[in-house]
């Protein structure tokens, strides 16, 4: 099969040697959803393993019923396990974007305007986090899921 010219191709195509052609947004979308996903996971097993004790007194001490923190189970857990499958994607992201939020206030908010110790912002990886599923939320989880949600 010829190599299709990569002036032919359609705007977000990718041709290789062989004559396939990758969408590499869809390849990205992947790569974002395995990161995030993944990431998310393993501090949610870490939950798991150790325990919610301090999510339940960050909870209790902010005033929010104790039910709450089990909701770190649902964005640290099953959230992300739909990310990484890409069945209702966008959902799984939204639930980790709020998980992130509620990370962020109830915890790390007074670190939310520093720097750590080589310069760099104190809750890059919060942040970076909230706002790759944020962004994963609104773009989709791109062609290689379970389904388009």
């Amino acid at each position: 099969m010829p190599c299709t010219p990569l002036h032919s191709m359609p705007q977000g195509y990718l041709a290789d040697h062989s004559g396939t052609t990758i969408m590499k947004e869809d390849i990205g979308k992947l790569i974002l959803r395995i990161s995030l996903g993944g990431i998310v996971l393993m501090h949610g097993i870490a939950k798991v393993t150790g325990g919610i004790g301090f999510i339940a007194d960050v909870v209790a001490r902010a005033g929010l019923p104790n039910a709450f923190a089990y909701g770190v189970y649902i964005g640290e857990i099953f959230a992300p396990l739909l990310v990484l499958a890409g069945l209702y994607s966008r959902v799984g992201a939204a639930l980790i974007a709020i998980n992130m939020f509620f990370a962020i206030v109830l915890v790390h908010s007074a670190e939310f305007f520093s720097l750590n110790q080589t310069g760099g912002w104190a809750l890059e990886l919060q942040g970076l986090l909230a706002l790759g599923a944020v962004a994963l939320a609104l773009m989709g989880p791109g062609r290689y899921r379970v389904n388009d949600k």
